[in-house]
């Protein structure tokens, strides 16, 4: 599937993945950052945003869209950054495609499979997709029978746009992602472990990272280190976007530090 992105910068390459119901521009202060010294490609992953609709919606095929669009752009390897969803896939790339990825940055999700949640999102989703919308206000009217956090509701609300003829609709291919939220979607990423580093970034107040999944995630991601923001929850890169952003970069530029010094020594 050929997605949608945005480009910018220049340097080596840095891949961004969103996660469920968001878009490229969720990582955008990231990836300005990052953009003055990488080159920062921002996906909107299938069935999200300016991306292709398909009824197929697995975190397998998701992670070949990726590789997909690294041939397409003639990127033989890249640094790959996934929030929730977009971790997941960034995992199973690294699980299925080791040689394609340099390094590994997952924010707030671990390689296991997770109980059905966010029931009521994709109620709400659902309403908003069979009813006629007037205006955004009236979209947040229809939502707020479903979800009650305001803050939950505008990044949801994010996703809407005036189509050709005017009328305003979700970007969001509702259909597929109800049909595999609580089945393809849940399900963990699978594969031989990625020897490569990889940095797992937790928030203090999202479940999504227990201590129970540590042996899990070392087990895939044996070069792997795990950091906790305190008081944030799942939304880490908004919460605390400048020390999320700090972390992202610092592991990077370490990373790359180390590749270096180990040619020198390999040369010595």
């Amino acid at each position: 599937m050929k997605l949608n992105y945005k480009e910018q910068g220049a340097g080596p390459v840095i891949i961004l993945m969103h996660g469920m119901f968001g878009s490229l521009s969720n990582l955008g202060n990231l990836g300005r950052e990052l953009s003055t010294r990488y080159r920062v490609i921002a996906v909107d992953l299938r069935n999200h945003g300016g991306s292709p609709h398909d009824s197929t919606m697995d975190i397998a095929s998701m992670a070949a869209d990726i590789v997909e669009l690294m041939d397409d752009l003639g990127v033989a390897v890249a640094g790959l950054v996934g929030h929730s969803l977009g971790g997941k896939i960034g995992m199973q790339v690294a699980l299925n495609y080791p040689d394609r990825v340099k390094s590994l940055v997952v924010a707030d999700i671990a390689p296991v499979d997770y109980p059905q949640s966010n029931d009521n999102v994709v109620q709400g989703l659902q309403a908003l997709a069979l009813e006629p919308l007037a205006s955004r206000s009236d979209a947040d009217r229809i939502l707020s029978r479903f979800i009650e956090d305001k803050t939950t509701r505008a990044f949801i609300l994010k996703n809407l746009h005036r189509n050709q003829s005017e009328d305003l609709v979700l970007k969001l291919n509702v259909d597929a992602i109800v049909a595999n939220y609580n089945g393809n979607l849940t399900r963990a990423p699978n594969g031989n472990a990625f020897s490569g580093p990889a940095l797992f970034v937790k928030g203090e107040k999202s479940a999504y990272i227990q201590e129970k999944h540590r042996p899990i995630i070392e087990h895939l991601f044996p070069n792997s280190e795990l950091v906790v923001i305190d008081a944030v929850g799942h939304w880490l890169h908004a919460e605390k976007p400048g020390l999320f952003n700090d972390l992202v970069i610092g592991f990077l530029v370490q990373m790359a530090e180390q590749i270096d010094q180990s040619i020198v020594e390999s040369r010595a």
